[in-house]
């Protein structure tokens, strides 16, 4: 069980108004070919899907290719990472500019592996995520705890700071054009995951983090996705809790049948 006491924030009224994000974060898997070929097989099965949205990240040489696969078809392509600044002599990283110019129109920040494979702190964090709005892109910035945190109760101040730290110096205009990821670092590719209510739990503390820092308007209108081996046996529960707003999906989109099913979610 999840160490968060709060109770989720807002009517079901308020999760009307927010349109699920389905995301596929397929991490470094798949070749362009391979891409092209996921997105020309999903779009005849999540065709009458229209009242959410459906975000596919490839990696970065795959991003042009699979938004030329994905045109007309309203599934949308985001980068899976990016730097801060606008160019220069940083090997191997890439713009805001650059993934909107392949045809990226969302970008993810703060992923788990990120911070704690790759060291990413929240004030690199922070610079993504202004940067990403500052030029166009739509940010999902990723929080969450580790196992370790979680077992010591610190998971409420983990995801606290995590999310002030990336977002306090916003406004409200900017802060309306992003998306949270909840993704308890224990449940990342472990076949672990917290459960419906415990995750919904952590979303609710999500929207009274930002009723703190803005007002109840922006909290009740942010759409936050649950990250944590989502599948298709457990998506349904999940989807059915009033705070969860939809899914950032790592292992389980990799596979066109379980991933096409994810988005075909039923409340």
């Amino acid at each position: 069980m999840l160490a968060v006491g709060a109770a989720p924030l807002g009517p079901k009224e308020g999760q009307e108004m927010r349109r699920p994000l389905i995301a596929a974060n397929w991490k470094m898997y798949k070749t362009i070919q391979e891409g092209v070929q996921f997105i020309e097989s999903l779009k005849p099965l999540v065709g009458e899907a229209r009242d959410r949205d459906i975000l596919v990240c490839p990696p970065f040489t795959a991003i042009q290719a699979g938004a030329a696969a994905a045109r007309g078809s309203g599934i949308l392509i985001g980068g899976q990472n990016m730097y801060f600044e606008k160019e220069g002599a940083f090997t191997g990283e890439v713009s805001s500019a650059m993934l909107l110019d392949a045809g990226a129109t969302f970008v993810v920040l703060g992923h788990s592996e990120r911070r704690h494979v790759f060291g990413e702190k929240d004030d690199l964090i922070k610079k993504k995520v202004h940067a990403a709005l500052a030029h166009g892109l739509k940010p999902i910035l990723c929080v969450g705890e580790l196992l370790e945190e979680r077992e010591a109760g610190k998971a409420e101040s983990v995801v606290r700071r995590q999310v002030s730290e990336a977002l306090g110096s916003l406004t409200k205009d900017q802060v309306g054009q992003l998306v949270i990821a909840y993704e308890p670092v224990w449940a990342i590719g472990t076949g672990k995951t917290a459960t419906p209510k415990d995750a919904d739990q952590m979303h609710g503390f999500i929207r009274g983090v930002l009723e703190d820092l803005f007002d109840h308007e922006i909290a009740d209108r942010m759409v936050i996705q649950y990250g944590g081996s989502v599948k298709p046996e457990n998506v349904d529960a999940l989807m059915s809790e009033p705070n969860i707003d939809g899914a950032l999906v790592g292992g389980a989109s990799l596979k066109v049948e379980g991933f096409s099913r994810i988005v075909n979610f039923k409340r």
